[in-house]
């Protein structure tokens, strides 16, 4: 029995509790970055029809998951990475105004992730997107938005610790901002993901700005796909950038997660310097990618913002298992279980 006890405390909410506290995280933070940002939920596809340009390629090498459709048997279908550029078609088509957008709940099938404490082959997160001028396309707005997207969570915080105050996890009062270079000439003999571990453990929250374009050592910090966030503009600090990832401490994990990637999108200028820089030129024949050229779209900022990972973070949770239904490894479900509660 006092073995049962120690094993119990080391889980500061159980299966039940976890359950009713992830529902909550979700439609809380939900509605704070709906109202943050004048969102309003739309439905969205799963899959798509390969050879558009409409999925989310990612890094640029992970396979989407295909499907065959018995009465469509000639027509080619893959699963959604995520909604990146078909938020934007969505948004053009609703004739939303400035300042007004979109988010649903995104889920999505990545085969090719490795399995760990905060990846999974199931990714759910809150898909937005919102409308905003030319003149808008810069580093004050990005940021701006992100004070939104970071006060979102603060508040979904405040209430959570209101219903289960033996919570420890506390976010910082402010965001830092650092830009990927800045932050390579800190650490020069660390590794992107030891640099993101560094910062965030000093700050606690943190936007890293410009990911994707290449640094001053000749690697980027990390890869991102040439056709939605914009990664090559010069800002007038001299930095390229348009974008960027959301990194919080957690203490459960004793380690940073990033939690969301976001960024304003390219325009048709900087897609094909973007599409150049990358090799990708042939992408320039597919019919979302004409449409943004031909400026049938309209400028847009958007991102995903993973719901496992908040709700881990904001529950002090140690596995994405347990806040997700997924598929695990043998290692995981053997193992870990003996500190987590895998649902």
């Amino acid at each position: 029995m006092k073995t049962q006890e120690v094993e119990v405390k080391k889980i500061i909410l159980d299966e039940l509790a976890t359950e009713k506290a992830i529902d909550l995280v979700k439609e809380t933070y939900s509605k704070k970055l709906a109202e943050k940002l004048s969102l309003i939920k739309v439905e969205a596809p799963l899959f798509v029809k390969k050879g558009t340009g409409v999925n989310d390629d990612l890094n640029g090498i992970e396979s989407p998951v295909e499907v065959k459709i018995k009465t469509l048997p000639s027509q080619k279908v893959e699963i959604v990475h995520s909604l990146a550029k078909w938020k934007r078609s969505k948004i053009g088509r609703l004739g939303l105004q400035l300042q007004e957008g979109i988010y649903t709940d995104m889920k999505a099938i990545r085969t090719d992730e490795d399995l760990d404490d905060l990846h999974s082959i199931l990714v759910d997160q809150w898909d937005w997107e919102q409308r905003l001028s030319k003149e808008d396309r810069t580093l004050d707005y990005l940021k701006s938005t992100v004070e939104k997207v970071y006060a979102a969570l603060k508040e979904t915080q405040e209430l959570i610790l209101k219903s289960y105050p033996e919570l420890i996890e506390k976010l910082p009062e402010d965001i830092f901002y650092i830009h990927s270079e800045e932050l390579l000439a800190l650490y020069p003999e660390l590794t992107p993901k030891e640099r993101e571990y560094e910062i965030t453990k000093k700050y606690g929250a943190v936007f890293l700005i410009g990911v994707g374009g290449v640094l001053g050592n000749g690697e980027p910090h990390d890869g991102r796909a040439p056709d939605y966030d914009d990664w090559s503009t010069e800002t007038i600090d001299g930095k390229k950038g348009l974008n960027g990832d959301i990194l919080i401490w957690s203490e459960a994990l004793q380690k940073q997660v990033e939690i969301s990637s976001m960024g304003i999108r390219v325009s048709p200028e900087s897609l094909k310097k973007q599409l150049e820089i990358s090799k990708q030129e042939v992408r320039l024949t597919l019919d979302w990618h004409k449409d943004l050229i031909a400026e049938k779209l309209p400028y847009t900022i958007g991102g995903g913002i993973g719901q496992s990972r908040v709700a881990m973070l904001l529950l002090g949770k140690k596995h994405i298992a347990e806040v997700q239904c997924s598929i695990w490894t043998d290692e995981i479900l053997l193992e870990d279980k003996k500190t987590i509660n895998i649902l």
